[in-house]
């Protein structure tokens, strides 16, 4: 599922909490390939929740964001709890790998482009979160380069997968109460703007990084 070179370093996989969920998990014999896929169910809902959040108002608005938040959560939980149970509890498969990474560059599309239809009122809102979709990907796409030629993957921000939901998640549970001073969309809108510059650098930071260590060799 994740090699020690190619792991995300993340204080929460610490957790009491996440230790006794993964050693659960593997009590069951679940599957780390399957966890993997799950967290694009997750990721379906998130964007769909968003996707639709324009055409309500409200208390359902209000609804719509919530699951939005909990799916990109539940998303993230799924990417984190895959590789406990994959390395710490000794379940891990030869195929991992692509379950570990394939799932990933899909929920990430799914939900940016359903936070551009959620900002759509607003000017290239839509365009917005196809972009951050591509450049989200291709975070993701230099890292893996990098592991590629050999080097330890770099996961250097401002806008890791981590942060960008973050992000995300932030703007959207500011977006429940935005109706109250600014037009609806607005703080997504913002926040896909400011996820988008930051994954910008974030690609300029890890293609440098894997050419000094190239040229270093």
């Amino acid at each position: 599922m994740e090699t020690e070179s190619a792991r995300r370093p993340l204080k929460t996989r610490q957790a009491a909490w996440a230790n006794r969920l993964a050693q659960l998990l593997v009590k069951w014999h679940a599957s780390p390939n399957v966890i993997s896929v799950t967290s694009i169910f997750f990721a379906v809902c998130a964007g769909a929740a968003l996707y639709f959040s324009p055409e309500f108002s409200g208390g359902e608005r209000t609804l719509l964001l919530v699951l939005a938040v909990a799916g990109i959560q539940g998303r993230l939980l799924c990417n984190m709890l895959d590789g406990m149970v994959a390395i710490e509890g000794g379940r891990k498969t030869k195929s991992g790998e692509i379950y570990n990474d394939l799932p990933d560059r899909v929920a990430d599309a799914v939900i940016f482009i359903g936070a551009g239809y959620a900002a759509c009122k607003h000017s290239f809102g839509v365009e917005l979160g196809f972009i951050a979709a591509a450049l989200a990907i291709f975070t993701a796409y230099v890292r893996m380069l990098g592991g590629a030629s050999g080097l330890k993957q770099s996961f250097i921000g401002p806008m890791a997968k981590q942060h960008r939901m973050f992000a995300l998640t932030l703007a959207c549970t500011l977006a429940i109460f935005e109706t109250r001073f600014t037009s609806a969309g607005t703080i997504l809108w913002t926040a896909l703007i400011v996820i988008n510059l930051g994954c910008l650098v974030t690609i300029w930071r890890r293609t440098a990084r894997i050419a000094r260590e190239l040229e270093a060799r």
